[in-house]
């Protein structure tokens, strides 16, 4: 393993009162600040760099890195994100110098002794956390890779060894591609961040699972969110606060549907931002929440923003720029475009760039986001606000052998050379070997499936009668890099056909008193019927002797008839 031993500092420069220089090969960036000293420690490296059969392997970096400090009173923290892993500390200079160097140590050797168990922590992370408002719509807009991934737990968890992590630690977090910041004048005395040498990563390329947008999918009640990705820009944060501005109005104050109705900004990558916009509202009162919501979009794509608006929201963004101590309070943020090596603009350009941002450029923007728009709408969709729905099934199905579901001759199992497929009315799923991210392999021969594009399928062999013969077709195309070994299931999680419905119980003497009932029942009966035909068509009228022999012959007829229809109605309850 090669290992920077650069001197420790080397050439600073200074911009707006930002330091910026090099401690062991690491980009740093320093700001004056009162309190205690304050440090954080950047990496490239997120979820949206994993596969979703290696999803976690960044989280486990940053707990197996974080062990040895144990629980002194230190205060300090690590987060793994989309794009970036942040180690943070909070102290004196010597605790700070104490974390940091800990933190490059275990990076440098991790504890592998903990690896189990720092994934069932991990495991008992997951459980417990909750999910935000668009967590949905990253599964739905990118599918399985890239930004993608955070719509996912951690599944790669099971297959992870300690090679992977040795050689995912050694290859991402490294010197070059990190960034630190620090709220003192000086670098700490002491301060040894020796890290691997390696190379800046930039952020993976989006993928996508939409064939068009404007676009929407079914959500729960109560809630609509839509996402957007944008150009990262001050005309795109600026309308954001408007947006809010707006939804917040028109929803909350005048129409009383919502408690929350908000919008916010995020950076997603080095170009892109994420619009998230979100409103809530009951059950009752959601259909007319949805249609003020469009309406809000619907005013600003036509140019209708209120001047009033875009002042006050300036003037909030203008603000910041009047906090005490303005360049500590920038350094996390300045060191993050470091890190991204998005352009990070000097407070004369940002309060420049706020003050040139129009109506017009706003109204660019409210177009920009209506076009790429995902929607998350509960009810009945949104096809009449000329959305399309996102795909919730495959296009099309492979050409292979079929599986009819035990008991269930609607629902197969196709299983080709290049893909398997699973069909029922009105569904199709549909994964690709050459595009399936992930596969679990369970011993008792189930095989569940992810594809690229989101959809999943589960093969269980109790269901399909699939044999090892097709199985292992199956395994053999699948790229190796996406199959995960499973531990074994509880057999009552295992899913059993559908027990064959049971005959009813014929009794011989039920069989005979059907005989018995309706021999007799039919031919009095046709016997009646005819009488009566004969007797209605003669010409002198009906002699009062015949139609007393013709009521006989009814009311025998009943005697059979009646319990013999009885007894077949119970028959085909299969009451007997």
């Amino acid at each position: 393993m090669d290992i920077d031993t650069t001197a420790p500092a080397t050439t600073t420069t200074d911009v707006d009162g930002i330091t910026t220089t090099v401690v062991n090969g690491i980009r740093t960036v320093l700001a004056p600040r009162s309190g205690p000293l304050t440090a954080g420690l950047l990496f490239r490296v997120g979820r949206a760099d994993e596969t979703l059969a290696t999803s976690g392997i960044t989280h486990l970096v940053e707990h197996l890195a974080l062990h040895r400090h144990g629980l002194g009173d230190l205060h300090y923290n690590g987060a793994t994100a989309v794009t970036y892993t942040h180690f943070h500390v909070q102290g004196s200079p010597a605790d700070v110098v104490e974390y940091l160097n800990g933190v490059c140590a275990a990076l440098r050797d991790l504890p592998m002794d903990r690896l189990d168990t720092e994934k069932e922590i991990l495991r008992t992370e997951a459980a417990g956390r909750g999910s935000g408002p668009g967590h949905a719509s990253a599964l739905w807009r990118y599918g399985s890779r890239s930004f993608g991934l955070t719509g996912y737990a951690e599944l790669g968890l099971q297959g992870i060894t300690a090679d992977d992590v040795r050689a995912w630690a050694q290859t991402r977090f490294t010197a070059e591609n990190a960034v630190l910041w620090i709220t003192g004048d000086t670098v700490p005395e002491g301060l040894d961040l020796t890290l691997p040498t390696g190379e800046w990563h930039p952020t993976p390329e989006a993928a996508s699972a939409l064939p068009t947008t404007p676009a929407w999918f079914p959500g729960e009640d109560g809630a609509l969110v839509l996402t957007s990705v944008v150009p990262r820009s001050t005309a795109a944060s600026l309308f954001a606060d408007v947006l809010g501005k707006e939804l917040f109005r028109a929803l909350r104050q005048k129409g009383g549907y919502s408690y929350t109705a908000a919008a916010e900004y995020a950076p997603r990558d080095t170009d892109s931002a994420t619009l998230v916009a979100y409103a809530d509202a009951l059950p009752q009162k959601q259909d007319a929440m949805i249609g003020a919501f469009v309406d809000v979009l619907a005013k600003l794509r036509a140019g209708r923003i209120e001047q009033a608006d875009l002042d006050s929201v300036r003037a909030s963004a203008l603000a910041q720029f009047d906090l005490p101590e303005l360049a500590a309070a920038k350094l996390p943020a300045h060191a993050m475009n470091l890190l991204l090596r998005h352009r990070d603009l000097t407070v004369a350009e940002a309060k420049a760039e706020l003050e040139a941002v129009t109506s017009s450029d706003l109204h660019q923007v409210a177009l920009a986001v209506w076009a790429d728009a995902l929607v998350q709408v509960p009810g009945s969709g949104l096809d009449w606000a000329g959305l399309a729905a996102a795909p919730a099934q495959s296009p099309e199905i492979v050409n292979g052998r079929r599986y009819s579901a035990v008991g269930n001759g609607n629902v197969a199992l196709l299983v080709a050379k290049d893909g398997v497929s699973l069909t029922a009315p009105g569904n199709q799923v549909t994964v690709r070997y050459a595009a399936c991210a992930l596969m679990q392999v369970y011993p008792d021969g189930a095989r569940h499936l992810v594809g690229h594009d989101g959809f999943s399928l589960t093969i269980e062999p109790t269901l399909y009668r699939v044999g090892a013969a097709e199985l292992a077709v199956i395994d053999a195309a699948v790229p190796p890099s996406a199959v995960i070994a499973m531990p074994p299931r509880d057999p009552a999680r295992i899913p059993q056909p559908p027990e064959p419905a049971k005959e009813p119980v014929r009794h011989a003497w039920f069989t005979a008193l059907l005989w018995v009932l309706g021999v007799p029942a039919l031919l009095l009966t046709a016997a009646t019927v005819l009488l009566c035909l004969v007797l209605t068509r003669s010409d002198d009228g009906v002699a009062q002797e015949d139609a007393a022999f013709a009521l006989g012959c009814i009311v025998v007829s009943a005697v059979f008839m009646i319990p013999w229809g009885i007894c077949m109605r119970r028959r085909k309850q299969g009451l007997s």
